[in-house]
C-alpha cells in the first residue's frame, strides 16, 4: 500500500489542474481593444477587478497542498492543510460567481446566457470544492492505509473536475469580451504560475 506522499503528488497535480480554471477568466489573450466599447472595458474592469484577489487565492490553496509532498507530513496535518485548502478554492470560485453576476451581462451578443451559464459554471464548482472538503473531513487520519485510498478518490474526482467545467468561461470569453478583459491591468497581473504545475501529472 502506497502511503500518504505519493498519493498527495497526485491529489497536487489534480488540484493545480483546476486552479487553472479560475485562471482562464484572468489570462486572457487577444489583441488590444480599440476603445470603442467604452460599457464592455467598465464591465471587464469589474470582473478582471473582483477575479485577482480569487485567483491568488486559489493559487495559494494550490501551493499549500503541493507543499506536503515533500516530506513525510502527518496524515491529520495533511488533512487539515487540504480541508482548508478546498474551503479556501469553493469560497474563491463562489467569489468570482459573485463577481461576475454583480458585473451583469457583457454588451455582446448573447451576453446574458454567456453571463448566466458563467455563474452556474463558477457555483457548480465551488459547491464540488465544498463537497470535497467535507470529504477530506471524513477522512480516517489514524489508519494510514485507509487514508491513503480516500485521498485516491479525491484526486481521482479532482482529476476530473479539472478537465471539465470551464466551457462557458471560455464561452463569455471569445471575442469583443476576451479583448476587453485582456486591455485590463488587474487581469493582466492576476497570477498564471498554476498552469505550469500541471505539465505531468504525479505517477504513485
Amino acid at each position: 500500500m502506497e502511503g500518504t506522499d505519493p498519493v498527495n503528488k497526485k491529489l497536487a497535480a489534480a488540484l493545480s489542474g483546476g486552479a487553472v480554471l479560475a485562471l482562464a477568466l484572468t489570462g486572457c489573450s487577444g489583441s488590444s481593444d480599440d476603445g470603442k466599447n467604452d460599457a464592455l472595458n467598465t464591465w471587464a474592469k469589474q470582473v478582471c477587478d473582483g477575479v485577482q484577489p480569487q485567483a491568488k487565492k486559489i493559487q495559494a490553496a494550490s501551493a499549500a497542498i503541493q507543499k506536503q509532498t515533500s516530506d513525510n507530513t502527518p496524515t491529520k496535518t495533511v488533512q487539515e492543510t487540504d480541508a482548508q485548502a478546498f474551503q479556501d478554492m469553493s469560497d474563491a470560485y463562489k467569489a468570482i460567481g459573485a463577481a461576475v453576476n454583480k458585473a451583469g451581462a457583457p454588451e455582446v451578443d448573447g451576453g446574458q446566457k454567456k453571463q448566466q451559464d458563467a455563474v452556474k459554471e463558477l457555483n457548480d464548482l465551488g459547491a464540488s470544492y465544498a463537497s470535497l472538503k467535507e470529504q477530506v473531513d471524513k477522512l480516517d487520519t489514524k489508519d494510514q492505509a485507509k487514508f491513503a485510498d480516500g485521498l485516491k478518490d479525491i484526486a481521482t474526482q479532482l482529476d476530473k473536475l479539472s478537465k471539465t467545467g470551464n466551457d462557458a468561461l471560455k464561452n463569455l470569453e471569445e471575442g469583443d469580451v476576451g479583448k476587453a478583459m485582456a486591455t485590463q491591468p488587474s487581469c493582466k497581473s492576476a497570477p498564471t504560475g498554476a498552469s505550469s504545475a500541471t505539465a505531468s501529472p504525479a505517477n504513485g
